[in-house]
């Protein structure tokens, strides 16, 4: 849900973004990826292990439209869970198949947009997927990955915590969602520590989010290690073996539609992976990111981009441009103008009173005239905010305007006035 600019700043386990639309951002970046392994023979990345994979939607297109297969394995690829049932729940409904000899259970004809998730029981364990929108154009994949009970190793004691370093690691993302008067980020931190022990850094993992960073929150889904305090987010160790979770929200203004950042990490970063929500002419820009591609998905258009190791400490630097904005002079000046109309009404009724019935008369016809005038000067400042005015007939209207209001203030000021003022150069005008 895009922040309004009247919300209040984000508060802890409150998500800015629908979970669809972040989980389509997600999918959308994976998507991409695929496309850049197929295009690009020497491009490295690394397979995750199907642990790391479990839950996890992917749109393709091998599939009928709307539907869904859900891969059931226990441990490896290599080792399938057939005819075994698998649930899923969409839009409130369960639709229950047992999967076939490759592990497969397929589901077809699921409402388009409903919200989805897979879940499974195997020996004991329960298995759910992340929650997505159910497609309206090709089809959905992902696995759920059991734990193989006859390879795992139960150790004697809890391993002790040692000193180490933690990576950021490659299922990393910033999503950036531009609107009319800010900009949203969503930092979508995987911290890795590949150590069989719990480690603690050789310095606290906390970085700094950019200047003008205002409505920080820490998302549904993250570590309770990870916290936000004004721009400063730390995420507190020691890091268990496996991955922690950050998901950092906040906001930056939207700056005349263009916008610069640079955001450090306290550790290397594996990869860069960036989704841009393409709003008008939105650009994404920046040396360290060496593949770009726009892409569609559920009638939305997306900048999918991805760039190489960042070392920690080293700054990321991001331009996102072209994006609509709304001006925010004329409300200031409407504002303006209206303290302006309280002060002087406030020092018109300190005045003292006068018996002349003709001057009393005279003051309420120029008070009239006054409001007049500045309705018709806020209906200016609106026609031309909506593009119905010309600059030029814009220009010359609104100083015709504004010498007549100087007028009508200039009588009303005047210990003296009477019938007299209301006859004065450029009043009627």
């Amino acid at each position: 849900m895009p922040l309004t600019r009247n919300e209040t700043p984000l508060t802890r386990n409150e998500t800015p973004l629908t979970r669809n639309r972040l989980i389509l951002c997600v999918c959308v970046l994976c998507s991409f990826l695929c496309v850049l392994v197929a295009d690009d023979a020497s491009a490295q990345f690394q397979m995750p292990d199907a642990r790391e994979m479990s839950g996890i939607p992917r749109p393709v297109e091998d599939l009928p439209n709307g539907a869904i297969s859900v891969r059931l394995i226990r441990g490896s690829l290599s080792n399938n869970i057939v005819n075994h049932p698998v649930k899923i729940v969409a839009g409130g409904k369960e639709f229950t198949v047992k999967t076939d000899d490759a592990g497969r259970a397929q589901f077809n004809d699921v409402p388009p947009g409903a919200t989805v998730k897979a879940v499974a029981d195997v020996d004991g364990e329960h298995l759910e997927s992340r929650e997505f929108p159910a497609p309206t154009r090709g089809g959905i994949r992902l696995m759920l990955v059991a734990t193989d009970k006859s390879k795992a190793s139960v150790a004697a004691k809890p391993n002790p915590t040692i000193a180490g370093a933690v990576t950021i690691g490659s299922q990393s993302r910033i999503i950036i969602q531009p609107n009319d008067e800010n900009v949203e980020f969503y930092y979508l931190l995987d911290i890795a520590n590949t150590s069989t022990n719990p480690v603690n850094p050789p310095a606290p993992f906390a970085f700094q989010l950019p200047k003008g960073a205002s409505g920080t929150a820490i998302m549904q889904g993250s570590s309770p290690q990870a916290k936000a305090k004004g721009t400063s987010v730390t995420v507190d160790g020691p890091f268990a073996p496996g991955h922690t979770f950050a998901q950092v929200a906040y906001m930056l203004p939207g700056g005349g539609g263009s916008i610069d950042i640079a955001q450090s990490f306290p550790a290397n970063v594996e990869q860069i992976a960036i989704v841009v929500k393409k709003v008008g002419d939105t650009s994404l820009a920046s040396p360290q990111l060496k593949d770009q591609r726009e892409m569609q998905a559920d009638g939305e258009v997306y900048i999918a981009a991805q760039g190489g190791e960042l070392r920690g400490g080293q700054p990321l630097q991001l331009t996102i441009a072209g994006f609509p904005h709304h001006s925010g002079t004329p409300r200031m000046l409407a504002l303006v103008l209206a303290g302006v109309i309280a002060v002087i009404g406030v020092f018109a009724a300190t005045r003292p009173a006068t018996d002349t019935s003709a001057m009393a008369a005279e003051r309420k016809r120029l008070i009239a005239r006054r409001e007049k005038l500045f309705s018709d000067l806020v209906r200016l400042e609106h026609d031309r905010r909506n593009g119905r005015v010309d600059d030029r007939r814009y220009v010359a209207r609104r100083e015709e305007l504004v010498a007549a209001l100087e007028q009508v203030y200039s009588a009303l000021d005047s210990h003296d006035a009477g019938p007299e003022p209301a006859d004065r150069a450029g009043l009627a005008a």
